[in-house]
């Protein structure tokens, strides 16, 4: 009987390490030590203002090697949020690389009122440093006012530092807070009478030989004297509406905003190498830099991993002059789609197929103009700050007896004066309450949210958790205030962003290269949930804020 037992417990103690053999072996790792391959380069690329369906709106006019090629051979999220608000580039590319929100980060906007030292503040601005490469302020720039790491921090701790990681975008700050605190270079965009990138002292005291050298090279001049027309012929335009229209705002210097545009006859009154910046051109010298980055920096070229952050700015400017609809906006698409072909020719003859990998997805989207939506019979409008403010001022006056209650207004907040309610000894909460309520009463207010109601209520659904996840304790302000979907405070030309809603949340998220399996889900995923999956493939910490999670079927798990 005691050997029956025996052999019994024996069998069953194979049965059980069968199983966890059999479970080790269904999630594709061939051990237990988890032994990874994680690729020689990683390319996170950022789309300014790219709306999810402007993959699929111009898709007919997509070339194969671009877009779709990352679309048919990558894995795509079709799903794919921000789960807050404001939803501006600043926060997006924070949220992207930190894994997790305003909420933990602290970049709560482009811009924002500090209630401390009672002035604005920029996100990526930082009066410590100096520019390199310009002696203007566009080159005091640093990652400073970002609170928590990023990817590409954690890469740099993983390998002691032998890893490069450099960001390139046209905006300082698509690439300052992509590229982290412990990058090796961020190089940004001036525009003006210099047209050059540059850098600030954060990172370096000199720019390196080959950017001196791409600054010199005249492939600005070569862009700025190509101008601006349309890539393909007039009539492959019918995703959008007809040239010419009263939606758009035109150059400085041009009547109409219809193609074509002439820069050298533009070039004075628009602010000179800022034409690029505005077009479809700065995807253009974007990508060129890039390619230059991973060339003389050697990226991707020994067996600690580099990352690369690009991000694509021009798509931004071209969104907030001529809206979603536009032919103009058709077009900077349609040229992107080739700068991306180019890009992955690129890798692949210099690092080699199969040796990188790339994600591709927002800083958020953007909504239809207003006026262009109202001609269709939607419900839209604007929204008029001076009104709101004018109501909320009134009713704190009549209620209080006193004015300047309101010290700021800042991305649709509004600051409370702390000292002149300290002094009046008043009710802060009720405060908060009538100047929500008086919010209310205008026509073009969705909702507004107090500080009392967002540090004292877990919200877990809607537009409530959505502005909660964007709301920081310590520098958001006191009341939040949200327009109607389809409305916007912004001149009646163009677009902006910065909603709750699908139209600013709702972008694209595309995985490509080593270790990606082909594929895509309609399930809803979340910007913050980037980082990890990343994190997860290189086999490397996650960001010290993290709240997302892997997207497991990106790496066939």
């Amino acid at each position: 009987m005691k050997n029956i037992f025996s052999v019994s417990i024996l069998f069953c103690l194979l049965l059980s390490r069968c199983g966890v053999q059999e479970t080790i072996e269904n999630r594709g790792y061939s051990d237990p030590t988890f032994d990874l391959n994680p690729p020689k380069l990683m390319v996170g690329i950022t789309v300014d203002q790219m709306r999810y369906d402007y993959l699929t709106k111009y898709w007919k006019d997509y070339s194969d090697e671009g877009f779709k090629k990352l679309m048919r051979e990558g894995y795509s999220c079709k799903n794919h949020h921000f789960s807050y608000a404001p939803t501006y580039t600043g926060p997006g590319h924070a949220s992207i690389y930190t894994g997790t929100t305003p909420a933990y980060h602290g970049i709560i906007g482009n811009t924002w009122y500090d209630r401390y030292e009672k002035t604005g503040k920029y996100c990526t601005g930082d009066s410590t440093v100096f520019g390199v490469g310009n002696t203007t302020l566009a080159g005091q720039m640093s990652p400073k006012n970002m609170l928590s790491s990023t990817i590409t921090d954690e890469l740099k701790l993983h390998f002691n530092g032998r890893s490069k990681t450099i960001g390139v975008s046209i905006k300082d700050r698509g690439a300052i807070l992509p590229a982290g605190h412990l990058a090796d270079a961020a190089y940004w965009f001036v525009g003006g009478e210099e047209g050059n990138f540059i850098s600030s002292t954060y990172y370096m005291n000199e720019l390196p030989a080959w950017v001196k050298s791409f600054n010199a090279s005249g492939y600005k001049d070569s862009l700025m004297a190509s101008g601006w027309n349309m890539l393909k012929p007039e009539k492959d335009y019918d995703e959008s509406i007809i040239d010419n229209n009263q939606y758009e705002a035109p150059f400085t210097g041009k009547l109409q905003p219809a193609f074509p545009y002439n820069f050298s006859q533009l070039a004075d009154s628009n602010g000179g190498y800022d034409l690029i910046k505005g077009s479809p051109l700065g995807n253009s010298i974007v990508t060129e830099m890039a390619i230059n980055c991973i060339k003389n920096e050697a990226l991707g070229q020994d067996e600690f991993t580099d990352f690369l952050a690009v991000s694509f700015s021009s798509t931004d400017y071209v969104g907030h002059r001529f809206a979603p609809a536009a032919r103009e906006t058709q077009d900077c698409y349609l040229r992107l789609d080739l700068e991306i072909a180019r890009l992955l020719n690129e890798l692949n003859a210099t690092v080699g197929e199969g040796n990188y990998t790339i994600f591709l997805t927002s800083d958020h989207g953007a909504v239809h103009n207003p006026n262009y939506l109202k001609k269709l019979g939607m419900p839209a409008g604007y929204f008029k700050l001076d009104e709101v403010n004018s109501r909320v001022d009134s009713a704190l006056k009549n209620a209080f007896n006193l004015e300047g209650l309101i010290e700021s207004y800042s991305n649709d907040q509004l600051f409370f004066n702390d000292s002149l309610i300290t002094v009046h000894k008043l009710n802060k909460t009720r405060l908060e309450e009538i100047a929500s309520h008086a919010t209310l009463g205008y026509a073009g207010v969705y909702t507004a949210l107090t500080r009392t109601q967002l540090v004292n209520t877990e919200f877990s659904s809607g537009v409530n958790q959505v502005l909660q996840n964007g709301f920081s304790t310590k520098f958001s302000g006191d009341v939040l205030i949200v327009p109607r979907p389809g409305w916007m405070s912004y001149p009646t030309t163009g677009t902006s962003h910065g909603s709750p809603f699908t139209y600013d949340t709702h972008v694209p998220l595309l995985f490509y290269g080593s270790g990606i399996s082909p594929g895509f889900t309609d399930k809803r995923t979340h910007i913050k949930d980037i980082a990890s999956t990343v994190a997860s493939l290189l086999g490397v910490q996650m960001p010290n804020a993290n709240t997302g999670d892997p997207i497991l079927e990106v790496l066939g798990q």
